[in-house]
């Protein structure tokens, strides 16, 4: 298939073309390179830098590449952003969302996978959430993804769209931004090379659901192929994540060892000390995990990097590049 990523030369969006590409598929992508960076795509990837909130913009890459299926990552994610910026975040999130479906409408494609976010969608949840848990966002990011769904689901009963959507809980991973509010494993990461103390919003016991990169990218490549269990004309949401869940104060416990880990086998002997605590975030849940069992059904996927790994290769590659 041909597939075109928005988002693609993002965090998430570039591990997923490189999971397309390595499954033999043609890829373009479509990046404001606002968060995004060229330097994560591989050579030979076609990269339109538009924003998807320009709807004249979007059009022409659609029309450009006529791609056979969509992978929407394009989107607005900082939580707190969203609470000091709704209208921005509604802007990205919604308005930019249907100028994407508008177009893989008019240019015929027929398959849509939607970046959504389990993370923030079911409110407060003390146990693995599956998808039937009533939605209940409490912060304009979750509620525009929400929407986003709701959306989804419209386009694809009108259009006869083959619609996925997968409901990320935290991910992380290589290539994360560490410079802007999201991303507490890349932030870590890089305030600790520095030689410097992480800062841990409130109390940090804030639990979450940590799932790695390429668990997630894969998830999007067996979403894009999947045909038989998510039929035409309907949405099919998916939980990606783990189940389990770790606090702030316990994720910082395991990067700190993992960041001195990666830069002393790179030569170098930094100093990792303890964490100091700042105010809480607005917006910010005390907990939220999900259950991906639907997705064990239905694409085959489960995730595959444990958290200890996953946060000894992120601080790898961070180190790498101190």
């Amino acid at each position: 298939m041909k597939i075109l990523v928005t988002g693609g030369a993002g965090f998430i969006g570039s591990h997923i073309v490189d999971s397309l590409l390595a499954e033999g598929h043609a890829v373009a992508v479509l990046d404001d390179l606002s968060t995004g960076s060229r330097d994560n795509l591989p050579a030979g990837v076609a990269l339109h830098v538009a924003d998807i909130t320009d709807t004249a913009a979007v059009r022409q890459v659609f029309a450009a590449e006529r791609p056979d299926a969509v992978c929407h990552q394009a989107a607005q994610m900082s939580v707190s952003r969203s609470v000091r910026e709704p209208l921005f975040d509604a802007q990205v999130n919604c308005l930019g969302l249907i100028n994407v479906l508008d177009a893989t409408v008019a240019a015929g494609c027929s398959r849509v996978v939607f970046a959504s976010s389990g993370g923030v969608l079911y409110g407060e949840v003390t146990h693995p959430a599956p998808e039937s848990t009533p939605a209940n966002p409490v912060s304009p990011y979750g509620i525009t993804k929400w929407v986003g769904e709701r959306y989804l689901a419209f386009y694809a009963a009108e259009h006869g769209l083959t619609a996925v959507a997968l409901r990320y809980a935290n991910v992380y991973g290589p290539r994360q931004n560490p410079h802007g509010e999201a991303g507490v494993v890349a932030i870590f990461c890089k305030k600790l090379l520095a030689g410097q103390a992480s800062t841990i919003n409130g109390d940090g016991r804030y639990v979450r659901d940590y799932v790695y990169g390429s668990d997630v990218a894969r998830a999007n490549v067996l979403a894009l192929a999947a045909t038989d269990r998510c039929p035409p004309g309907t949405l099919t949401s998916l939980n990606i994540g783990t189940g389990i869940g770790t606090d702030v104060v316990e994720l910082e416990a395991l990067i700190r060892p993992a960041v001195a880990s990666a830069a002393r086998a790179r030569g170098r002997a930094v100093a990792t000390p303890p964490p100091m605590h700042g105010p809480a975030r607005p917006g910010d849940l005390r907990s939220n995990l999900v259950d991906a069992s639907l997705a064990a059904s239905v694409l085959g996927w489960r995730p595959a990097v444990p958290l200890p790994e996953g946060i000894a290769r992120t601080a790898e590659w961070f180190a790498e590049r101190a």
